[in-house]
């Protein structure tokens, strides 16, 4: 199973779930625990994520083409997925070869730095 970390709101439909702290919001785990939060429409989701974005890899997963444009158009990462995992966000994934590492800054190379 996959452990959560839950905002009140999403406390009331996860009863298994943690009560989510602040530390929660920039923690990436690297295990099977995922922090949720329920926000405002696209705009909560935008603000939460700017506020506590490393810039690395953010997702939108939703139907709605205006959604997705505003999220893409808005939000400052490195990478952008849409209906995807986040666990695609890998130099290999993208055909770059072996990554050596990610780049969050807006000068010269952005996102998955490879070997190739």
């Amino acid at each position: 199973g996959c452990e959560i970390h839950a905002d009140a709101d999403v406390l009331k439909v996860f009863f298994d779930a943690k009560p989510a702290i602040d530390a929660d919001w920039v923690t990436e785990y690297l295990d099977a625990i995922i922090a949720v939060k329920l926000v405002d429409g696209v705009a909560g989701a935008i603000e939460h994520i700017e506020t506590f974005s490393s810039h690395h890899t953010e997702a939108i997963v939703a139907e709605d083409a205006q959604a997705v444009e505003r999220f893409f158009n808005e939000i400052d990462s490195a990478i952008l997925l849409h209906n995807a995992s986040t666990q695609f966000a890998d130099g290999g994934e993208f055909g770059m070869g072996a990554e050596i590492g990610i780049a969050t800054g807006k000068m010269h190379a952005r996102g998955p730095v490879g070997v190739e």
